[in-house]
C-alpha cells in the first residue's frame, strides 16, 4: 500500500534538517512550506535542492529523452482558451482534420529514425464520431505495433462525454464507458494536455469551455484505473499568483496518492511525470493583456492582482481585485527554473520531471537538468501548439544529446514508461559521432499549416527553422 512521507507544518520550508528529510523521501512539504520556499529561498540554494532530490532518485549520472512526435490530428476546438493560437472554428479556412493516410506517414517518418512514442492530441472536434477514434488507433497499432500511442488529453475526454452521451450515473462512469474501447483500440497512456492552472478563479478566466479540475483529475483516475499512465502539465506566468501554482501541484500530488492507494496493488496506472512551462503570448487574445505596471493606475507598489487572488487550498475569488486577469505577470527564466524546482520537492510522489527547452530555449533547458529535471523531453520532428504562439525552437538527437553532456550527465533515450533504451557513453553517442559541428543542421521541424501550396486544401508545408546544431 502507498504511505506518503509524513509532514512537518510546524518547521519553517528553509528548514535544512527537513529539506533533507525531502530529499530523502523521508518528509513531505505542505502547500505552506513550498509556498515559503518559493518566496523566501535563494534561486542557487532552491535550485540546489531540487538537485540533491533529483539525484536521490534518478543517480549521478544519466538524464533522458525519448524520441517522439507531436501529432495534431485537428485544430477544430469547441473551447476558447484566450492563450491559444491554434484553435479554429467550425468552417474556419484554416481548420482541418488529418487524413488517416496522412498521420500514418506522419507515424511511419517516426519510425524511420528510430523514434517510440507518438504524442496525438488536438482541438475537440464535435462531428468526429467515437468510430473515427477507435478504427484509428486499430490501423495504427495493425501497422505500427512498436509505436506508443500517448494520446487524447483529459479536456478531450470531457468533450468525448459531452459529444458521444455515453452511459453512467458519474462522470467517471461515463469517461470509462469512452476510455475503455479506445483502450482497447491501442490506447496506451493518456497525456496531461489541458492543466493549465486548475484554481477555478484563473481557469474560468483562461480557459472557456476547457473543463475543470475535478473532471481533468478524474479522467486521469480512469486511466489509471484501466492501468495506463499518464502525464500533469502546468502553464503559468499569466494572470495566475504564486500560491495557484502551489495548489496546482499540490492537487496533482493528493490525486496521485489516491490514485496509488487505490490501484497500484492491481496493477494499476499513476502519473509518471511532470511538466510545467512559462506561457507563451504572441498571437493568443491574453497575450494582448496589458503586463502588471503597465496598464492605467497600476501601482508597482502593490501586490500583482493574481496574488491577492491566490489561496493555497484553490479557493480565490476574482471580486478580489478589479485588474484580475486584465494584467499578466509573465515569467522568464530564473521564474521558470524556480517554478520547476519547487515541483521537483513538492512532487515526491511523481517520478519524473521534464525540462521544457520548447519553450525556454535549449540552453535554459540544460540549465534545467540542475534544477531538478532529469529528462529533456523530445527530439521533436513536429510541433504545432507553441509554434502557433511564436516559439519555435527544433532540437535534433546529437545536439539534445550534447546538451545534456554538457550539463554533466550521460544522455540515455527512454520509452514512454522511463525505461532507458540506450545509453550513449561510448564514442558511437549521436553528438560523439560529430566530427564538425559547424556543419550539423537540424532537420526541419514540420508544422502543420493549411494553405494552398501547389495542391489540395489541407496541404501540409515543412518550416524551416534556425539552425540548432550549435549546442
Amino acid at each position: 500500500m502507498h504511505l506518503p512521507p509524513p509532514v512537518h507544518p510546524d518547521r519553517s520550508g528553509l528548514d535544512e534538517g527537513l529539506l533533507k528529510a525531502v530529499v530523502a523521501g523521508a518528509a513531505r512539504l505542505t502547500p505552506e512550506q513550498s509556498f515559503e520556499i518559493h518566496e523566501r529561498m535563494p534561486l542557487e540554494t532552491l535550485g540546489f535542492w531540487a538537485d540533491r532530490r533529483c539525484r536521490a532518485l534518478h543517480g549521478e549520472a544519466l538524464r533522458s529523452y525519448v524520441i517522439d512526435r507531436n501529432i495534431n490530428y485537428t485544430n477544430v476546438c469547441t473551447a476558447k482558451c484566450t492563450f491559444c493560437a491554434f484553435r479554429r472554428d467550425l468552417g474556419d479556412e484554416d481548420a482541418y482534420v488529418l487524413d488517416r493516410d496522412v498521420l500514418l506517414a506522419k507515424i511511419e517518418e517516426l519510425a524511420a529514425i528510430g523514434g517510440t512514442q507518438i504524442l496525438m492530441q488536438g482541438g475537440m472536434h464535435p462531428d468526429l464520431p467515437l468510430s473515427w477514434y477507435v478504427e484509428l488507433l486499430e490501423a495504427i497499432g495493425s501497422r505500427y505495433p512498436q509505436i506508443h500511442v500517448h494520446a487524447f488529453s483529459p479536456p478531450e475526454f470531457i468533450e468525448f462525454v459531452r459529444f458521444f452521451d455515453p452511459p453512467g450515473d458519474t462522470l467517471h462512469e461515463k469517461v470509462r464507458a469512452i476510455m475503455e474501447p479506445l483502450r482497447k483500440a491501442g490506447l496506451d497512456s493518456v497525456p496531461g494536455g489541458g492543466g493549465e492552472i486548475f484554481a477555478d478563479a484563473v481557469r474560468r478566466k483562461i480557459g472557456l469551455g476547457k473543463c475543470t479540475a475535478e473532471a481533468w483529475l478524474t479522467v486521469m483516475r480512469v486511466a489509471h484505473e484501466l492501468g495506463m499512465n499518464t502525464s500533469a502539465t502546468m502553464m503559468f506566468g499569466h494572470i495566475e499568483g504564486i500560491a495557484d501554482r502551489i495548489h496546482h501541484m499540490e492537487l496533482v500530488r493528493r490525486w496521485q496518492d489516491r490514485d496509488l492507494a487505490d490501484f497500484a496493488r492491481d496493477g494499476g496506472g499513476s502519473c509518471k511525470a511532470f511538466i510545467s512551462w512559462p506561457f507563451q503570448r504572441e498571437n493568443t487574445p491574453l497575450g494582448r493583456v496589458p503586463d502588471w505596471g503597465r496598464g492605467e493606475g497600476d501601482d508597482l507598489s502593490e501586490p500583482f492582482p493574481g496574488d491577492v487572488v491566490a489561496q493555497l487550498d484553490g479557493s480565490g475569488s476574482k471580486d478580489l481585485h478589479p485588474q484580475f486577469g486584465r494584467r499578466v505577470r509573465m515569467a522568464g527564466a530564473s521564474a521558470y527554473l524556480r517554478t520547476q524546482a519547487v515541483s521537483r520537492l513538492h512532487l515526491d510522489n511523481i517520478w519524473s520531471i521534464g525540462s521544457s527547452w520548447v519553450t525556454m530555449g535549449p540552453h535554459i533547458g540544460q540549465v534545467g537538468l540542475r534544477f531538478g529535471a532529469n529528462d529533456m523531453g523530445s527530439v521533436m520532428m513536429e510541433e504545432n501548439v507553441v509554434s502557433s504562439a511564436g516559439t519555435t525552437y527544433c532540437l535534433n538527437e546529437p545536439t539534445l544529446c550534447r546538451l545534456i553532456r554538457d550539463a554533466g550527465f550521460v544522455p540515455a533515450q527512454r520509452n514512454n514508461e522511463y525505461d532507458l533504451i540506450r545509453i550513449h557513453d561510448g564514442p558511437e553517442s549521436p553528438d560523439l559521432a560529430i566530427g564538425d559541428w559547424s556543419a550539423l543542421r537540424a532537420h526541419r521541424l514540420h508544422q502543420q499549416a493549411n494553405r494552398e501550396v501547389d495542391g489540395p486544401r489541407n496541404a501540409t508545408v515543412e518550416l524551416t527553422v534556425s539552425d540548432a546544431g550549435s549546442a
